[in-house]
């Protein structure tokens, strides 16, 4: 599996382009919502792989990550 991208505010090496928006990569750091911390993000696309549907386990339960027709994303256990 891919790993996540890390938007930490760390500096970055000089010649990772520091400054420039890196393809995929949004402008600014997503921050989680409960820690206003920088998170990590994994775009959907890497995830699924092409695929519709993956499963992921959490705690001893199963739970599927779904696309819907219109592109919408469902998890459900």
């Amino acid at each position: 599996m891919p790993a996540p991208q890390d938007f930490s505010t760390e500096p970055q090496d000089a010649d990772a382009g520091v400054g420039q928006q890196q393809e995929g990569m949004p402008l600014q750091s997503p921050v989680c919502s409960n820690t206003e911390q920088p998170c990590f993000t994994w775009q959907s696309a890497e995830l699924l792989q092409g695929s519709k549907r993956v499963h992921i386990t959490h705690n001893g339960s199963c739970y599927q990550l779904q696309t819907t027709r219109q592109g919408k994303l469902i998890l459900t256990k």
